[in-house]
């Protein structure tokens, strides 16, 4: 049966299925019917309570691991739990000035305000925190172009904070040794001052264009020369992780596996920064369940992501937090969105 949207689920089965999430989110074990019969705010018999979960269990909603053992919200069920009936708050006021703190010591590199951001969130959340780190777009200063063989040259690129890149490419054979020096010649003039993405895409409409003050075979060396930086940052992201060591909590002790299998992922952290890296494409906090993301099929993690943004209002990253799919999701949401709205603040 597929799953019903909130408003279908009658108000006795919303009110136990909200409190088995809110019991199981609580505790991590299953939640019996007997359990919730003692609750006040169910006035119902524990016979009763099962007919609802079983129902609930048909729709998808709920599982139970074991014969008698209680039902536990399923992936399908916690997706209708936070889309549609979590009520999240703003984070205490203990949260935000620990947060805030940890991005007030100010003077040194971007980098290592990410850090502390989430080292904190990771303390407040307890789970590992993850920062991805604004892709630098370096201003180009000057390039040439170097002739190696008949075939090679080395690309030479000064960035306008002074570093110095080499890289190897690969040039048409008997190509006149004149258009590398047009081509270096009209990056340094024409170029210089933009970035990568801005020198390409000006590159790229002189070209259609036809208004390109070099020749065909200095204006193909100025493009796959400035595409090879270009192309090797977007494929160099950079994810700070930290407190993975909250993932090996007593809770963890009866899901090792999973546990393994999520540290093994966290080390590799190109697929991690490829998942974050996917919600830069949001202004909200996004939330990825389990094997909704097939990165998590096995381990069964979450993750909780916010984009924060630069002085032009643009994404420049992303902060969140990844643990097991039992979050506190109301609690960390408010959490990861306030600290993506603090490093906006600090990144301006």
């Amino acid at each position: 049966m597929t799953n019903p949207p909130i408003t279908e689920l009658t108000t006795r089965a919303r009110d136990v299925f909200r409190l088995v999430v809110d019991a199981y989110l609580e505790t991590g074990q299953p939640v019996g019917s007997r359990t919730l019969s003692k609750l006040a705010a169910l006035n119902l018999s524990p016979a009763s309570i099962r007919n609802v979960m079983q129902d609930l269990e048909e729709y998808g909603l709920l599982a139970s691991p074991h014969t008698s053992a209680g039902r536990l919200p399923t992936e399908q069920g916690l997706r209708l739990f936070v889309d549609g009936m979590m009520q999240v708050a703003e984070p205490s006021a203990e949260d935000r000035a620990q947060i805030e703190a940890s991005l007030a010591d100010g003077g040194g590199p971007i980098e290592s305000a990410l850090a502390q951001a989430t080292a904190a969130l990771s303390g407040l959340s307890a789970c590992a925190g993850l920062v991805l780190v604004p892709k630098h777009e370096r201003v180009l200063k000057q390039v040439a172009f170097v002739p190696m063989s008949g075939t090679q040259a080395l690309v030479v690129l000064v960035a306008g904070d002074g570093t110095v890149e080499n890289r190897v490419i690969d040039v048409p054979a008997g190509l006149n040794p004149s258009a590398l020096v047009e081509a270096g010649n009209y990056v340094s003039a024409m170029l210089a001052g933009l970035t990568l993405s801005d020198a390409m895409a000006r590159v790229r409409r002189e070209i259609e264009a036809e208004r390109i003050a070099i020749d065909r075979a200095a204006a193909d060396l100025v493009s796959r020369g400035l595409a090879i930086w270009s192309s090797d940052g977007a494929d160099r992201p950079v994810l700070i992780v930290r407190g993975q060591a909250n993932l090996l909590d007593e809770s963890a002790v009866g899901d090792l596996d999973r546990v393994r299998q999520l540290l093994d992922e966290l080390e590799t952290k190109q697929e991690i920064a490829g998942l974050l890296d996917s919600a830069r494409e949001g202004s909200a906090t996004r939330i990825f369940i389990g094997s909704e993301n097939k990165l998590f099929s096995l381990s069964g993690s979450s993750v909780i992501a916010a984009p924060y943004h630069g002085s032009d209002g643009r994404v420049v990253g992303v902060v969140g937090v990844i643990g097991p799919t039992r979050l506190n999701y109301a609690r960390i949401v408010p959490m990861v969105d306030f600290t993506a709205q603090s490093l906006s603040r600090l990144i301006r």
